[in-house]
């Protein structure tokens, strides 16, 4: 699921505790590896927070702050205590 405003007010912490979804991602517009990594969740069955950090650079910023990981997609596993993934290619490997 798209989340459009809530992203320009939360933080990434936030954004993550505040889900009901299966994982949380932040991708940026026209990103292939972000449209691969949503089409492997949906075929898993699991749900996914998206937030573009392309209309938000700040959340961009807090995202690699807290990572280190400066590509989109940035994928967290919130369902227990939230979990950072990574990428795409991390997320093909975790799942």
């Amino acid at each position: 699921m798209k989340v459009e405003g809530a992203a320009r007010t939360m933080s990434v912490n936030e954004l993550l505790v505040n889900s009901d979804s299966d994982f949380v991602m932040f991708t940026s517009s026209w990103c292939p590896y972000c449209t691969t990594a949503k089409n492997l969740l949906n075929a898993k069955g699991l749900s996914v927070d998206e937030h573009n950090v392309s209309d938000n650079p700040p959340l961009q910023t807090e995202v690699v702050e807290m990572t280190g990981h400066r590509t989109v997609p940035a994928i967290w596993d919130v369902r227990d205590e939230p979990h950072f993934v990574g990428g795409c290619d991390d997320l093909q490997g975790y799942l």
